[in-house]
């Protein structure tokens, strides 16, 4: 709804910063101040120092946040094939067909992600696909757990193709796969990139199923900050929290860049 007043415009800004600050901001620019500290006095933290940052970004937390990157990209690459796959198939199904992929789709998202990961570790923690252990079985969760989004995303977006321009490189002599290559997928690019994005901050923060399945050797940054505050180590886990952000921040805005551009190919 736009206003046009500018009592209106004041109200509404005013409501937003009320709303916002207080349940957005206020939160990270804690985490962000705690960062930089050594101690908490008070309401604030206190002492200033950037030696968290120091273990933040090198050694073990360097890999961690290396696994996590390796981890949230392989999920976003799988879930946007697989989920964008079956959203072309099913926009190609009767009523009955959309519905039963739709149910199919969301249900990992239905049900809590600890859950999900517990039923990839009892499906391949046996033999004849025996992966538990290793960094595949933590690369399938995600995939599982964020592909929904993907299908959902690059769904609503085929849904309101104008099937006119396939229809016309169909009767210029366009192959299926033609068309499918050159008119459908970069009318859907913009789509693709924001359920791409969507995919990977998702699979960047995620916990729950992590812990059930992450082996020694493959553990994920967000584990490793739930380790830290664990131990009680709360300023080190807010260092290493700002770096997630930052990186996730990072790659968001060069995925922003990427659809901005293919919306306006």
């Amino acid at each position: 709804m736009l206003v046009h007043s500018r009592t209106g415009k004041w109200a509404t800004w005013s409501a937003f910063a009320l709303l916002f600050l207080p349940l957005f901001a206020v939160p990270l620019l804690v985490i962000l101040a705690a960062s930089f500290s050594t101690n908490w006095s008070g309401a604030l933290p206190s002492g200033p120092t950037t030696t968290r940052y120091a273990a933040a970004t090198s050694g073990d937390s360097l890999q961690a946040l290396t696994t996590s990157l390796v981890t949230a990209l392989s999920a976003s690459v799988l879930a946007l094939v697989l989920g964008g796959w079956a959203a072309l198939a099913a926009s190609a199904l009767g009523r009955r067909g959309k519905r039963f992929l739709d149910a199919l789709f969301m249900l990992p998202v239905a049900v809590p992600s600890v859950v999900v990961g517990l039923a990839v570790l009892v499906a391949f923690s046996r033999p004849p696909v025996l992966l538990n252990g290793t960094r595949w079985i933590v690369i399938i969760a995600h995939t599982v757990l964020v592909t929904a989004f993907a299908y959902q995303s690059v769904s609503a977006a085929a849904r309101r193709l104008d099937p006119m321009y396939e229809q016309a490189a169909a009767s210029l002599g366009a192959s299926p796969g033609r068309v499918l290559w050159r008119v459908r997928l970069p009318l859907l690019l913009p789509s693709l990139t924001a359920a791409a994005g969507l995919c990977f901050a998702l699979s960047m923060g995620e916990l729950s199923a992590t812990m059930m399945l992450y082996p020694p050797d493959w553990t994920p940054l967000p584990v490793q900050i739930f380790a830290a505050t664990d131990r009680g180590s709360l300023f080190t886990g807010a260092a290493l929290a700002v770096v997630l952000m930052g990186t996730t921040l990072l790659v968001l805005t060069a995925v922003s860049r990427i659809r901005t551009r293919a919306s306006y190919r």
